[in-house]
């Protein structure tokens, strides 16, 4: 059974950091893109930040984000981490860990693309 868990959401105020961790198993994600996506109350599911397959791996971010969210992945853990620093209220969302067969040159920013998914995990924060 494939399976994506995310943790380390969190109640946090403006300014502090957190930092998401998505455990994967069931199969090799090594060779899968992998992405973060947010979705507010009221609000359509976005792109975060995305990670290519490889280990020094391409990374992408939303303009939202950039400068404050980092992302990275260990494939031997078949795990991937979301830093996110300098946190904003409307950073407040459910976050969610997703990975792509997607093997094309454009990072895939569109979550129609992604073949898996985790239950997600809150982030609130305060101002």
């Amino acid at each position: 059974q494939v399976q994506l868990v995310e943790s380390g959401g969190g109640s946090v105020q403006a300014g502090g950091s957190l930092r998401l961790s998505c455990a994967a198993s069931g199969r090799t994600f090594s060779r899968d893109a992998m992405a973060w996506f947010r979705q507010a109350p009221g609000k359509e599911r976005e792109f975060v930040a995305g990670i290519s397959w490889r280990s020094a791996g391409n990374t992408y971010f939303a303009d939202s984000v950039k400068g404050r969210f980092t992302i990275s992945r260990d494939n031997a853990k078949n795990t991937v981490a979301l830093q996110m620093n300098s946190l904003k209220p409307e950073d407040t969302a459910v976050y969610y860990c997703a990975a792509t067969t997607w093997s094309g040159r454009v990072f895939p920013l569109s979550d129609v693309a992604y073949d898996y998914w985790g239950q997600g995990t809150q982030v609130t924060v305060s101002s």
